[in-house]
């Protein structure tokens, strides 16, 4: 009995994974040219869809896309973006499904991090399964400056937002993907930035985009909170390494210069430090910032200026936005803190908006966005999305 069981078991797991295995792997052959943007036109509407390709390897009873679409930067100008597109076999609601647009995790701030161009590009989309299975059409970005070239954006606020919101303006594009214009936005850590980026610029930036919820999970909210909680360990170098990086080229003409807040030491590991993706190099990452830990701030960023400033307008919560917002957090999580998100909560609230607050006690930062899966699919089932 138990031997059939297994057979049974295997069966299975070939007629989902198999096809997904054998077609990433077809795909991995010639991944890289089509992110080589030297033929493509950037200027362009937002949103719309510089170069596409349907995927092998997808998802068990899905159809998707790799596509290459433009986007506008915290400067306003063009930009391009890669990611996926996902949606579910079958017929759409005749009003098109409603597209939940998902912002991962850090991975890196390298071109070849993107998760985009990953061997399993849908892997990291924590959810996919239940998502899919309730309907929704999802759109994964990479950000600019990952799987294409373009100019650094880790944890800039408005540029993660916008690529966020264009990715779904790109999934529309395509016919197949039958996405409406009814979104909801699910980001984990520095996704949960851009999540909750995309939620405040949307009435502006994209007002003819509906946002139907917002959730997070241990979001990068508060990023003078999250650098200070960080100031003396080797996740301050590494988050530093890469946010300080991004921030010094982005804001050049704002004064933020890297010797007016990181040591020599520091800035002399930046290009090494920049070129690792965190999922596959993390003990190289950790290796090569333990040195510097100690010594790795010239000054404290969130009382030298710019620093100061930049951070406090790329940490969300300016203002409140019109959606019903899910909040997950882990108590073991040693990165994004609990108190952080606790705050954060707590000001979400004091701007007059409904939160809904959920606090795993055996997640931490790794785990936290799989812990509260359930809750998270509780949540948006209660909202009829």
């Amino acid at each position: 009995m138990l031997g059939i069981t297994l057979l049974a078991g295997i069966a299975l797991l070939a007629i989902f994974f198999g096809p997904r295995l054998i077609g990433d792997q077809q795909e991995q052959g010639g991944i890289a040219a089509f992110y080589d943007a030297s033929e493509v036109q950037v200027e362009g509407a937002p949103g719309s869809v510089a170069r596409i390709e349907p995927l092998v390897g997808h998802p068990f009873d899905a159809k998707a896309w790799r596509v290459m679409y433009r986007t506008v930067d915290v400067h306003g100008t063009p930009q391009l973006a890669t990611g996926v597109i996902v949606t579910p076999l079958g017929s759409a609601p005749d009003t098109g499904r409603t597209v939940l647009a998902w912002g991962h995790p850090t991975t890196g701030a390298a071109a070849e991090c993107a998760p985009s161009r990953g061997f399993d590009p849908f892997i990291g989309i924590e959810g996919l399964r239940f998502l899919l299975d309730r309907g929704y059409t999802v759109v994964a970005t990479d950000y600019v400056g990952m799987g294409v070239a373009g100019p650094d954006s880790y944890l800039i606020g408005d540029t993660a937002g916008n690529s966020m919101l264009d990715a779904v303006r790109a999934a529309q594009s395509v016919e197949e993907a039958d996405a409406s214009g009814r979104v909801i936005l699910w980001g984990h850590s520095q996704g949960g930035q851009a999540a909750l980026f995309a939620a405040e610029r949307a009435p502006d930036y994209a007002p003819e985009l509906h946002i139907e919820a917002v959730a997070v999970a241990a979001p990068a909210a508060d990023l003078s909170a999250l650098i200070s909680d960080h100031v003396d360990d080797v996740s301050g170098a590494t988050i530093g390494s890469y946010a300080f990086q991004a921030y010094a080229e982005v804001y050049a003409d704002r004064g933020a210069r890297l010797d007016t807040v990181l040591t020599p030491a520091a800035q002399q590991i930046l290009p090494e430090m920049n070129q690792l993706c965190l999922l596959t190099h993390l003990t190289e990452l950790h290796d090569i910032a333990e040195p510097v830990v100690g010594n790795f701030f010239a000054a404290d960023p969130t009382q030298v200026e710019p620093w100061a400033t930049l951070l406090k307008e790329n940490s969300a919560g300016s203002h409140a936005f019109d959606a019903p917002l899910f909040v997950a957090q882990g108590a073991k999580d040693q990165l994004v803190l609990p108190t952080a998100t606790e705050q954060f909560v707590e000001h979400e609230k004091s701007l007059g908006m409904p939160v809904s607050s959920h606090v795993i006690r055996e997640a931490d930062h790794g785990s936290i966005a799989y812990l509260s899966l359930p809750a998270l699919m509780s949540w948006l089932d209660e909202l009829s999305l």
